[in-house]
């Protein structure tokens, strides 16, 4: 197997940790990922969209939504979204100013 399938192969698998562990831990709200990391699901779910457009791929918003959240999103927000404290809001404009 050459480096660049290997690479391929690696990142795949990253990728695929990272999807399961965020799917695991629905404490964590997207505001929170976004202040900290500057994303969230929406944004992973957006890039693989955006990585299926590239190779010719159909994928819809909402098909890639559920790859990331392992469910529809509408159903992903009704069981595990919460409302956004005044503090993760302030924190949110604080980083979204920073950058």
């Amino acid at each position: 197997m050459s480096d660049v399938d290997n690479k391929t192969e690696l990142e795949a698998a990253a990728f695929r940790r990272l999807v399961s562990h965020l799917r695991e831990r629905t404490d964590v709200q997207n505001i929170d990922l976004m202040i900290l990391g500057g994303f969230c699901r929406n944004c992973l779910s957006r890039w693989y969209q955006e990585a299926a457009d590239e190779k010719g791929i159909e994928l819809t918003k909402e098909d890639a939504r559920e790859i990331v959240y392992g469910m529809p999103y509408s159903e992903w927000k009704t069981r595990h979204q919460t409302e956004a404290s005044p503090a993760q809001k302030e924190a949110f404009e604080a980083a979204e100013t920073a950058n």
